[in-house]
């Protein structure tokens, strides 16, 4: 690596063309600034300078340091820069939740990031534990994750208490028996195990004997699409009410009435001791706004 020092005094004898003059800006030496250009001209392995009678010349080497040394300086400038930036609207956010409030999510994120052309917003959609995983690894300025999570580097603050839907098309009956759901058929997707654990398993305790058993219509694992064919009738999912909200046509769903309603708490967690600029403050305030809304929905149903 070169050294920052003998480029800097470099960069401004180019500039001044004058040793003693040289020294006085950099208030050193007019032998230091004769050393560091030799210990500089040794590192690099080229003279920089010509000289002809009175007058100091860049030798190519020499003005290729030169470009060098000027495009470090500009580099510095902008970092320091950056690091005194702390505004809501300006800086890079990264957080992680699940596809279902992502869906919620995203369309308030955009909305904020059309007003705030200096903002950049990173959301991953991730499963539970790799939620935990990112925050820990500092990947993510903080996750909303479904439970309480137990990790002594983490802090968590409760959100509210989402509600786990099973949801059909709106041709179907309001009420379905277990026997009708397994005519009808899943529509499976990566949490539709552990939810139809939780939601079943309550509502039909003598029929339902584990995910394994359901009758499953299809399968998919991109979020945006789940609903689309229970839309159509073609079966039956369960999600919860934030991602059922985020459906574009959700006037074609029902939300079928459960005679056990079944919730899940929702927590907005961090690591431990880190920081927060005002940025990653904004966009937290604004997911928590969102869900605070969706979730006061949620309880009047």
């Amino acid at each position: 690596m070169i050294n920052p020092t003998w480029l800097r005094t470099f960069e401004t004898l180019s500039e001044e063309r004058h040793f003693t003059r040289t020294a006085r800006r950099l208030n050193m030496t007019q032998p230091g600034v004769t050393q560091h250009l030799k210990k500089l001209e040794q590192q690099v392995g080229h003279p920089l300078f010509t000289r002809q009678g009175q007058d100091m010349m860049l030798t190519p080497q020499g003005k290729a340091v030169l470009a060098y040394a000027r495009r470090q300086a500009d580099e510095e400038t902008a970092l320091l820069k950056s690091l005194a930036i702390d505004r809501a609207d300006a800086g890079q956010v990264s957080f992680a939740c699940s596809g279902s409030l992502a869906l919620l999510l995203y369309p308030a994120i955009t909305e904020r990031l059309a007003s705030a052309p200096e903002l950049q917003v990173m959301l991953e959609a991730a499963p539970e534990d790799a939620i935990i995983k990112g925050v820990l690894e500092g990947r993510f300025d903080f996750g909303l994750s479904i439970g309480q999570p137990t990790h002594f580097q983490l802090v968590s603050q409760a959100l509210g208490r989402d509600q786990l839907c099973l949801l059909t098309s709106a041709q179907c009956e309001p009420s379905m028996t277990f026997a009708m759901l397994q005519d009808l058929g899943l529509i499976r997707h990566p949490d539709a195990d552990a939810y139809a654990d939780r939601v079943l398993s309550r509502n039909f305790p003598e029929e339902y004997s584990g995910a394994s058993d359901l009758s499953v219509r299809s399968y998919i694992n991109q979020i945006n699409q789940i609903l689309d064919p229970v839309s159509q009738g073609l079966g039956y999912t369960i999600l919860p009410w934030s991602g059922y909200q985020a459906y574009r046509y959700k006037e074609r769903l029902r939300s079928v009435h459960l005679r056990v309603r079944v919730d899940q708490d929702l927590w907005l967690v961090q690591r431990k001791g880190r920081t927060s600029p005002l940025c990653v403050k904004a966009v937290a305030d604004l997911c928590r706004q969102v869900l605070t809304q969706s979730l006061q929905a949620s309880s009047m149903t």
